[in-house]
């Protein structure tokens, strides 16, 4: 089991999720002002980075490559930008919010109306079993995993293996999978025209960028940020629901609210990991409300300190999530692929 860092003697958590819901809407409201500021300090520094390397890679190619890293860095953040738009939380306008989105999205190579639509049912299912299937990671119970076939079992155990999960997965995500609406083909033409309205527009941005610094150093700049962007944002979606004291209930014992803060973590990082991952690492809050926006999490924290201790993971004892694979419903928590088989064999 982890050893979650235990909250003060005097902090404990009196309320259930139902009533942290009510108390955190006055977060809600979002700031046009600081949203652009939010926006300003993000997207520029971007921008910049991308055009110091650019100009490094004709002098110094591997001090080109090493800046390569703190604008991906940049760009993850843009991608929460990205997602809090996508939760018309970002700016206090929605159609502002959808068009810094998609805006945002030829950056992230990410549909934004496509992705608004199957985040929105993650959000809506998250830790449901019974909905299990669109924006989630693929998680079975231990009972699915054994009723497997040998060749179900080693589909799944690949697609789990960190390798696929942290290496080719994001790339596949990012780079292919991002250009279809997969998955939403009985859902109108709405994920069909944003992905490629999408695909349009990075292909414009694509050519554009070529054309003023050669298609070399566009790829060798471009390629390994989406990666390592995507790398970073895959690795946080996976932490902030697949912990080991995470939660998966049935219709109809699952409760969304009681879901939302009990299912997802709080990844308490160190700054400026904080600052750059948008504190998406405050997950449980942002399940609970997801109009707030993400730069008022840490007041919420420090407004009720109550909250900072529910699923806290530190980023050590976040390593120790990698091998959890499969839910067991009998011990209520994740379990690795070594601990099924350990099972199976005393019984």
């Amino acid at each position: 089991m982890f050893n979650v860092t235990e909250p003060p003697a005097e902090i404990s958590e009196p309320l259930d999720a139902r009533a942290w819901s009510r108390i955190l809407a006055q977060y809600r409201d979002p700031s046009n002002a600081r949203g652009i500021y939010e926006l300003f300090v993000t997207f520029v520094p971007f921008v910049a980075l991308w055009a110091v390397t650019a100009l490094l890679l004709y002098h110094d190619y591997w001090l080109g490559l090493i800046l390569v890293i703190p604008t991906a860095g940049f760009l993850v953040r843009l991608f929460m930008i990205q997602h809090d738009c996508g939760h018309d939380s970002f700016l206090g306008n929605t159609i502002a919010n959808n068009w810094t989105g998609r805006t945002i999205g030829v950056l992230t190579m990410t549909p934004y109306s496509f992705w608004q639509r199957s985040h929105a049912l993650h959000h809506a299912g998250s830790g449901c079993l019974d909905h299990r299937g669109f924006g989630d990671i693929e998680t079975l119970t231990v009972e699915e995993y054994q009723d497997l076939s040998m060749w179900g079992r080693a589909k799944y155990r690949m697609y789990r293996h960190p390798l696929v999960m942290f290496g080719i997965g994001p790339s596949y995500i990012f780079l292919l999978n991002n250009r279809l609406p997969l998955g939403m083909m009985r859902r109108g033409w709405q994920p069909w025209t944003s992905t490629m309205g999408t695909n349009l527009a990075i292909a414009v941005f694509a050519t554009a960028m070529i054309w003023l610094v050669g298609w070399k150093v566009f790829l060798a700049i471009q390629l390994p940020v989406v990666i390592i962007a995507g790398t970073i944002g895959v690795w946080l979606f996976f932490v902030q629901h697949q912990f080991e004291e995470t939660t998966w209930e049935k219709l109809p014992e699952w409760k969304r609210q009681e879901a939302a803060l009990h299912g997802s973590s709080h990844y308490d990082l160190p700054q400026p990991l904080r600052w750059f991952s948008g504190n998406i690492g405050v997950h449980h809050v942002h399940h609970l409300c997801s109009r707030i926006p993400f730069y008022r999490l840490s007041r919420v924290l420090r407004n009720h300190p109550e909250l900072r201790y529910i699923n806290r993971l530190t980023l050590s004892e976040s390593l120790r999530s990698i091998p959890l694979s499969l839910w067991d419903p009998e011990q209520l928590r994740m379990v690795s692929f070594r601990e099924f088989h350990l099972a199976m064999a005393t019984r």
